[in-house]
């Protein structure tokens, strides 16, 4: 599960990377960040021989409801999305992108 979670994150950081953001990991924190902003956040869990797996990106939605809210339970952690950071971005272009990036990631490890 640890792999996985990986390259999920390493797939994530490459779609960023592809955009022009610079994006970094946090010991101890799933997820992605870009400057201590949280913009990926992702959880797989193996139960009774099934797998279940969780990958939410920030793209273009309303952030406002996350200052209500301890994100991923951590009080005052700050957010971010994709359309804050680069201009022309279209969720399913994004969608698709990652979808290639992980595929290509998955297929060679």
């Amino acid at each position: 599960v640890k792999k996985m979670v990986s390259l999920i994150e390493t797939s994530i950081m490459d779609l960023l990377t592809n955009h022009g953001i610079e994006s970094h990991l946090k010991d101890g924190a799933p997820g992605v960040y870009v400057d201590g902003a949280k913009i990926a956040a992702l959880g797989l869990k193996v139960k009774n021989g099934r797998t279940y797996h969780g990958l939410s990106l920030n793209v273009d939605m309303e952030l406002f409801a996350f200052a209500q809210i301890n994100p991923c339970g951590y009080q005052g952690l700050k957010v971010t999305q994709l359309c804050d950071l680069t201009d022309n971005i279209n969720l399913d272009t994004i969608a698709n992108e990652l979808s290639q990036i992980l595929a290509n990631h998955v297929t060679r490890h």
